[in-house]
C-alpha cells in the first residue's frame, strides 16, 4: 500500500509541474472591430426606426398572442434545433475527454492462468498450476509544452462556437415563423380581397347582362364585363394556394405534420405590423449580439489554440508512469511483499530530428487561423450590410404602402363616381369598368404590400440576430 502511495505521490508531482510549465503558441486576442460600428446605421429613418436596444423577444413588438405562442412553440419543437442542440452535445462531450488528459491515467487488471509462478528468492521452485496475476498501472503526461492545455482551449472554443451556431439557429427559426405566420396571415387577407373583387365583378357582369338583354349595352361591353370577371375569378386559387404554402411551412416549423396546420394561422387574415418606429440600436450592440459574428470569433480562437497544440509537436512528450504487479499461485498469496514488483520512470517521446511533419502541421494551424480570421472579419462585414440591406427595404416598403394606400382611396372614390354618373347616363360603361379595374387593381397591390411591409419587418429583425437570448433550451432526441 505504501507502494502505491509513492507512486501517486510521485504522478501528483509531475501533474503539479505540468501546470506550473508554459503553453507554447500565440495567446488569443480577441480582433477589434471597426470604429464606425459604434455609430447610427446609416438607414436609420424617423418615423420607421430608432436607435433604441432591440429587445430579446422582438416578436412580442406585435402584440399578437397567437404569434407569441407560435415562437415560443417552434423554439421548441423545431427539428433543426434539436439536430443544433446534438451538435453542442457531442462538442462538450470532446471539451470533457480533452479535459480529462490532465488527470493521470490508470489500469486496474487480473487474470487467472495456469502455469508457473515466479520463484521468490529463498523459496523452492513452484509447481505448475494456478496463476494469480494483478496489476495496476498510473500514466501522466507532464504538459511542460501546453499541449493538452492548448488542447483544451481549442476544445472550449469550439464548444462555444456551436452554442453560438444553436443560438443562430433560433434566430433563424424565429424569423421564419414569424414570417410564415405574416404571410399565411397576408395571403389570407389578398384571398378576401381576391373574393370581394370577385363579388364586386359578379355584380357588374350581372348589371352588364340585364343591360345588354335591355338593348342598352352592346355585346362588346358584356365581353368586357366578362373578362374582367374570369381574371377576377382567377386569382382567388393562386392567392389560396400561396396562404396554403405558407401554413405547410409553419407547420414544419413547429415540428407538425401538414395535416397539423395551426388554426389561428389558418384563420387569420391580417399579417401582423408593428406601428411603431423599430428599436434597432446600433453596430456595437448589432455585432456584440449576433451569434454568426459570435461563432466566427470562437472559431478563430479555436484556431489560434490549435497552432499552440502543433507548436508542442515539435518537443518532447514527457509521460510519468509506474506499474505494481503482484503474481501468486493462489488468490492468498497475492500482496505478499515478496511477490510484488514495481516500477516507476519517465518516457520521452520525440519526433526530433525528423519534425518536418510537425512544421508543416504548424504551418498548416497557422494558415487555417488566418482563414478564420478573415472569416471573422467577412461575417462583420456581412452583418453591417445586411442591417442596412434591410432597414432600406423596410424604408422602401413604408414609403410604396403610403402612395398605395393613397392610389385605393383615390381608386375607391373614383369608382364610386363612376358608378353614380352611370347610373345617371352621364358616364359611359367604358368609363365605369376603367374605373372598376383601376380600383381591383389598387386593392390587391395594396393587400400585397401590407404582406411586403410585415415580410421587411421580420427581415430587420431577422438580420439584426436577436431573439435567441431568452429562447427555451432544447434537448436533442434520444439515440437509437
Amino acid at each position: 500500500m505504501r507502494k502505491l502511495t509513492r507512486l501517486l505521490s510521485v504522478l501528483a508531482a509531475a501533474a503539479a509541474a505540468g501546470l506550473s510549465a508554459c503553453a507554447l503558441g500565440p495567446n488569443y486576442r480577441a480582433p477589434a472591430t471597426p470604429p464606425t460600428a459604434a455609430r447610427p446605421f446609416v438607414s436609420t429613418t424617423p418615423g420607421a426606426s430608432a436607435v433604441e436596444a432591440l429587445p430579446p423577444g422582438w416578436w412580442r413588438l406585435y402584440q399578437d398572442p397567437a404569434l407569441d405562442r407560435l415562437v415560443q412553440a417552434a423554439l421548441t419543437e423545431n427539428q433543426d434545433l434539436k439536430v443544433a442542440a446534438a451538435n453542442l452535445d457531442a462538442a462538450r462531450a470532446l471539451l470533457s475527454e480533452a479535459r480529462g488528459a490532465l488527470l493521470p491515467s490508470t489500469t486496474l487488471a487480473g487474470e487467472e492462468l495456469y502455469g508457473r509462478a515466479a520463484q521468490t528468492p529463498g523459496q523452492p521452485r513452484s509447481r505448475l498450476g494456478r496463476v494469480y496475476d494483478a496489476s495496476f498501472d498510473a500514466a501522466y503526461e507532464v504538459d511542460l509544452f501546453g499541449r493538452v492545455r492548448r488542447s483544451i482551449e481549442a476544445a472550449r472554443d469550439n464548444a462555444q462556437a456551436l452554442q453560438a451556431a444553436e443560438d443562430q439557429v433560433r434566430v433563424t427559426v424565429a424569423a421564419a415563423t414569424a414570417e410564415a405566420y405574416a404571410q399565411a396571415c397576408g395571403f389570407g387577407e389578398e384571398l378576401a380581397t381576391a373574393q370581394d373583387s370577385l363579388k364586386v365583378a359578379q355584380q357588374t357582369y350581372d348589371l352588364t347582362l340585364v343591360q345588354r338583354n335591355a338593348g342598352a349595352v352592346s355585346d362588346f361591353d358584356l365581353a368586357r364585363a366578362g373578362t374582367v370577371l374570369e381574371e377576377a375569378r382567377a386569382a382567388v386559387p393562386a392567392v389560396d394556394g400561396q396562404r396554403r404554402i405558407a401554413l405547410f411551412e409553419l407547420a414544419a416549423l413547429l415540428g407538425r405534420t401538414p395535416a397539423e396546420v395551426p388554426p389561428e394561422a389558418d384563420a387569420c387574415r391580417i399579417p401582423p405590423r408593428i406601428a411603431q418606429p423599430l428599436p434597432v440600436g446600433d453596430g456595437v450592440a448589432l455585432l456584440r449580439r449576433r451569434p454568426d459574428v459570435r461563432q466566427a470569433e470562437r472559431q478563430l480562437a479555436a484556431s489560434t489554440a490549435r497552432i499552440g497544440v502543433a507548436t508542442a509537436a515539435l518537443f518532447p512528450t514527457i509521460s510519468l508512469g509506474g506499474s505494481i504487479t503482484d503474481a501468486a499461485g493462489s488468490t492468498a498469496g497475492l500482496n505478499r511483499a515478496a511477490a510484488v514488483s514495481f516500477g516507476v520512470g519517465p518516457l520521452i517521446s520525440w519526433t526530433f530530428p525528423n519534425i518536418s511533419v510537425a512544421r508543416a502541421q504548424v504551418r498548416q494551424s497557422r494558415a487555417e487561423a488566418s482563414a478564420a480570421l478573415a472569416t471573422f472579419d467577412s461575417s462583420v462585414l456581412q452583418a453591417l450590410k445586411q442591417a442596412e440591406q434591410a432597414l432600406t427595404a423596410y424604408n422602401a416598403e413604408l414609403a410604396r404602402h403610403a402612395a398605395l394606400g393613397a392610389a385605393a382611396r383615390d381608386a375607391g372614390e373614383a369608382f364610386r363616381l363612376a358608378n353614380i354618373q352611370y347610373q345617371a347616363g352621364t358616364a359611359s360603361f367604358l368609363d365605369l369598368l376603367t374605373t372598376q379595374t383601376a380600383l381591383l387593381e389598387a386593392q390587391q397591390n395594396l393587400a400585397a404590400s401590407d404582406l411586403a411591409l410585415s415580410a421587411d419587418q421580420v427581415g430587420v429583425f431577422r438580420a439584426l440576430g436577436g431573439g435567441w437570448e431568452q429562447a427555451p433550451p432544447v434537448k436533442a432526441p434520444p439515440a437509437a
